[in-house]
């Protein structure tokens, strides 16, 4: 019964048919991994880079805050009141009536 079981009728022409089967599945297998772990590697590299990107869009953050407040402060009326008394801004005025055109949105 044991000679049954392990009695392969393998012929001598189907030898090379089998090494080559077994080696195509170690191809599929290798570039299977090889894959695998060259999507791990971009991966970690998204992940490694995203704390650099993070620091940059908080600086730009702050500096966009910064400006933000330069702007505020040079349009306040104080400060504009401020430019109007200096003598190379004394050729402003304000507009008459007459000369301020309105647009309308339609």
């Amino acid at each position: 019964m044991k000679s049954e079981i392990f009695n392969l009728n393998v012929d001598k022409a189907d030898h090379p048919w089998i090494y080559a089967r077994i080696a195509f599945c170690i191809f599929v297998a290798g570039l299977t991994l090889y894959l695998y772990i060259d999507d791990l590697n971009k991966l970690t590299e998204l992940r490694l880079a995203i704390p650099a990107l993070v620091k940059e869009v908080k600086s730009i953050h702050d500096e966009n805050i910064q400006i933000q407040y330069e702007i505020e402060t040079f349009e306040s009326p104080i400060h504009l009141m401020e430019l109007l008394r200096k003598p190379e801004f004394s050729h402003l005025h304000y507009p008459y009536v007459k000369d301020v055109v309105k647009l309308h949105a339609e």
